[in-house]
């Protein structure tokens, strides 16, 4: 069975520039620094536009969904879990990419289609939040919304997929599989709150997947075949 799912998470093995190319190598490259600045520019500004994004949909009015998995569900409080979860794996994707160039513009042009995604997917798929949601409390981000609690950005999970994306991104089997369990586990909490639908669970691994192989195209337009032999 562990033979099964490391063999599953090891399929995509087109990225080789970022098994091989250092920093130094990588900042050599015209391409390379248009590709992060570009990406940190954009990135930024979206960040800076999310919480009015947010404070505007929490003041709308959706509809519910019939979530036959939450009807079975007592939502209990697992905020700290899920802070464990998301920020331990946050952490540990903040590591591998600071150590490989090509894995953090990987992630960083994903990040960025992936969150315009939902932008778009929230505001064309308005919903209420699920019946007995419980506020997640989550520090850093509750921080950076400044306390507020954010109830409406449902469709689709942001919280799954991004660790989807990390999953993606991941170039160690050990970190990879260390992920894929890790959104198991979210998953399962994130609706044992009833912070979020099944279905917005569900859909987002689709998106992610969408996104990272829309961010994976940036990384490698432009890069020249002798970057997967570099040192």
């Amino acid at each position: 069975m562990t033979a099964y799912i490391k063999k599953m998470l090891l399929r995509d093995h087109s990225l080789e520039v970022e098994a091989c190319a250092g920093w130094r190598a990588a900042w050599a490259s015209n391409v390379f620094r248009i590709k992060l600045g570009l990406g940190l520019a954009i990135a930024i500004t979206i960040l800076l536009f999310l919480p009015l994004f947010f404070q505007t949909i929490e003041l709308r009015n959706g509809r519910e969904v019939n979530d036959v998995v939450l009807q079975y569900l007592h939502p209990y409080n697992v905020s700290t879990l899920i802070f464990i979860v998301v920020w331990s794996m946050a952490a540990l994707t903040t590591v591998r990419a600071l150590k490989q160039p090509y894995t953090l513009i990987l992630f960083l042009w994903s990040f960025i289609f992936l969150t315009l995604t939902r932008i778009i997917a929230i505001s064309v798929h308005p919903l209420n939040p699920p019946v007995g949601l419980i506020p997640l409390v989550d520090p850093l981000s509750n921080a950076f919304y400044k306390g507020t609690f954010i109830t409406k950005d449902l469709f689709f999970s942001g919280h799954t997929a991004n660790q989807c994306l990390m999953l993606l991104c991941m170039r160690k089997s050990s970190d990879r599989i260390l992920v894929f369990f890790s959104i198991i586990v979210l998953a399962v909490l994130l609706l044992v709150q009833h912070v979020h639908y099944t279905i917005d669970v569900l859909a987002a691994p689709f998106f992610t997947y969408c996104c990272y192989m829309m961010g994976k195209w940036v990384v490698m337009k432009w890069e020249k075949p002798a970057a997967a032999e570099l040192p």
